[in-house]
């Protein structure tokens, strides 16, 4: 008790005898006794759990927070451990001394981690200090840590791949409905974010946190409060002092827009960011030609990571009206992205596979969000990646009907919007790439591959969409009937067109070959199984599975039809689900669960239903074009 009694008596002399101390009360931070005595009068507080110790020490470390926030523009050290040490005491054993802790957390982030983001030490102990305190925060303080998204972002964009486990945990809390969109684009853009705390670390000082004294001689911290304060006063800043001769010398162009939003500390809401400004074409310019930092490097492999646990959490806990703002937003961002070939794919493809995962939960996306995917399907020429998202829409389109069985005018919209993109195709022999008199023999060789497939994913989603919506029947048999007597130079397009037009003349079978992947209130059949007895005239022998497609007769017998039949049973055997529909007992016997006439697709071995050739009218030969698999592009479960 005595030792205890002294203790608290010397480290509660050393927090009063500062403040007589010039020196040491103009810069707090300065003298390392102070921080050991806010931690170990915290320690004594918590270990006795006595409100009347913190009533006694609550005067002084209150002083001594605003002397070290009055200090921050002149002090020569860091000041970041010595406000994370007070705040935790204004955290703990705030309600006791009636000291509501919003304001201090607020300074600190404004005021201090602005300055000190770089310095290592007080990055990781921010980190620490946020994940301690995650569920106080969140439940007593919800928008702190949405409102300082951005300057948090700027702590691991700097810090890199060692800081990535801690700030992870801390990431949830940086997701509200104030901050969710304004968050998407940032964790897109990191590199950039890098690019650009790199120029000014180059054009003013160094921002490497290992020596604090450095960075406040250096003009580099001010200079990004300075762009900060850009934003709102139009002021310019000149050179940082840099050799006249260095590329990095010029005057920045601060007043490049992206570069003051990717810089800012706090979320202000969704802001346009001008990809298309010369300082923008410039930093990319210059992040191309020049060997990669390893900072840089580090940011290009977390970030795909980070947004693994974004996409995560908005399809866990995010409301539909806010997943339905943010999809185009992601269909804008896919052609905007950091040009690094490895970090751009891994990018398209989360983004992708987000889409697709929100358009499965809510179907309506895609009617409430036709005008934007419109849009996109008309910029199907303009890039590769456009065409990309071009094709996984059409896909989205017709495996969802277009939003489903009660938007009728929406479907029809949409359809009208696949017809004008197959009609241009057919017309058209360019995609996606600038015709060029020197073209090279493999841009030609992509360029037709890449129409192909469009007019594959085009034409199944014509044929999907008129079979959820049978209105559209009509207009679909033109369409594949243009296409199939087209006889473009890929016979594998026109050979697609043909087959769903013949499947399209069996109901029973089309409906569960191209209908919806969830059967509506008003359908009694459900998707995967072929109620054969609800077909037309056409027998089973008629029906010709090509399962492994490229099975070919050796015998090649003068009458085709013999080695014909031979070569389909050879495939319908290979799936023993249909096989025992179209080859079992009329009359199932008491072992067989399954009736004859019935197939169902799900017991059937690896297959997926877009690789079962129907050549419904008989004598059309050859697969179908299948160059990928569905469950390339589905949404991963896991």
């Amino acid at each position: 008790m005595e030792n205890r009694d002294r203790d608290w008596d010397f480290h509660l002399r050393t927090l009063s005898s500062s403040t007589r101390d010039s020196a040491v009360a103009n810069d707090p931070a300065s003298d390392p006794a102070l921080l050991h005595s806010v931690r170990k009068l915290y320690e004594l507080c918590k270990a006795e759990n006595s409100e009347d110790l913190v009533a006694r020490f609550y005067p002084q470390i209150n002083k001594l927070f605003h002397r070290a926030v009055a200090s921050l523009a002149q002090s020569r050290t860091s000041n970041g451990l010595l406000l994370l040490a007070i705040l935790q005491f204004y955290l703990d054993f705030g309600e006791i001394v009636l000291h509501d802790a919003d304001p201090s957390l607020r300074i600190f982030f404004r005021s201090c981690l602005s300055r000190e983001f770089s310095d290592p030490v007080v990055a990781e102990a921010t980190l620490d200090f946020l994940n301690m305190n995650k569920k106080k925060l969140l439940t007593s303080f919800p928008t702190l840590l949405p409102q300082f998204f951005p300057l948090l972002l700027k702590l691991i964009a700097w810090n890199g791949e060692r800081l990535e486990k801690s700030f992870l945990k801390v990431f949830p809390g940086l997701m509200s409905p104030g901050s969710f969109l304004p968050l998407f684009p940032s964790l897109v853009d990191f590199p950039i974010l890098v690019v650009a705390l790199e120029k000014v670390g180059r054009s003013s000082g160094s921002l490497i946190g290992s020596s604090i004294a450095s960075i406040q001689k250096s003009a580099a911290p001010e200079m990004l409060l300075a762009l900060m304060d850009e934003a709102y006063t139009g002021s310019t800043i000149g050179d940082g002092g840099a050799d006249s001769e260095s590329e990095d010398s010029n005057t920045m162009d601060v007043a490049d827009p992206l570069f003051l939003e990717l810089l800012k500390d706090e979320n202000d809401g969704l802001a346009e960011r001008h990809w298309t400004s010369l300082g923008m074409a410039t930093a990319l310019q210059a992040a191309i030609n020049t060997p990669q930092s390893d900072r840089l490097k580090q940011i290009l492999k977390m970030a795909p990571r980070i947004l693994d646990v974004y996409f995560s959490i908005a399809l866990r806990g995010v409301n539909n009206s806010l997943i339905c703002a943010l999809i185009p937003l992601l269909m804008s961002k896919i052609a905007t992205i950091f040009p690094d070939k490895s970090f751009s794919y891994e990018i398209r493809k989360r983004l992708l596979e987000f889409m697709l995962a929100a358009f499965l939960r809510s179907p309506d996306f895609i009617a409430l969000l036709k005008k934007p995917i419109m849009d996109r399907l008309a910029e199907a020429y303009d890039s590769p990646a456009k065409t990309e998202l071009a094709l996984q829409l059409c896909w989205a389109i017709g495996e969802h009907g277009g939003g489903g069985g009660s938007h009728k005018d929406a479907a029809r919209e949409l359809f009208e919007s696949l017809e004008l993109l197959l009609y241009e195709n057919l017309s058209s022999s360019r995609l996606g790439l600038r015709q060029d008199s020197a073209v090279s023999a493999d841009s030609e060789s992509f360029r037709k591959s890449s129409q192909s497939r469009l007019l594959c994913f085009v034409v199944t989603a014509i044929a999907k969409l008129a079979t959820h919506h049978r209105e559209l029947l009509p207009r679909a048999r033109v369409s594949l009937g243009k296409v199939s007597r087209s006889r473009i130079s890929d016979a594998r397009v026109w050979r697609r067109a043909r087959d769903y037009l013949g499947l399209m003349n069996e109901p029973a079978i089309c409906l569960s070959v191209l209908g919806p992947s969830r059967p509506s209130c008003g359908q009694a059949q459900n998707p995967g199984t072929v109620n054969w007895s609800e077909g037309r005239t056409k027998m089973i022998a008629h029906v010709p599975f090509y399962i492994l497609g490229e099975h070919e007769a050796r015998s090649r017998i003068s009458d085709a039809r013999v080695w014909r039949r031979a070569r389909d049973y050879l495939g319908l055997m290979n799936e023993p689900a249909i096989c025992l529909s179209v080859l079992g007992p009329s009359r199932p016997s008491c072992g067989q669960a399954q009736n004859p006439g019935t197939v169902n697709w799900s017991e059937g071995r690896t297959k997926m239903i877009a690789h079962v050739p129907f050549y419904i009218l008989g004598e059309h030969e050859g697969p179908p074009y299948h160059d990928f698999s569905f469950s390339d592009i589905l949404p991963r479960t896991s």
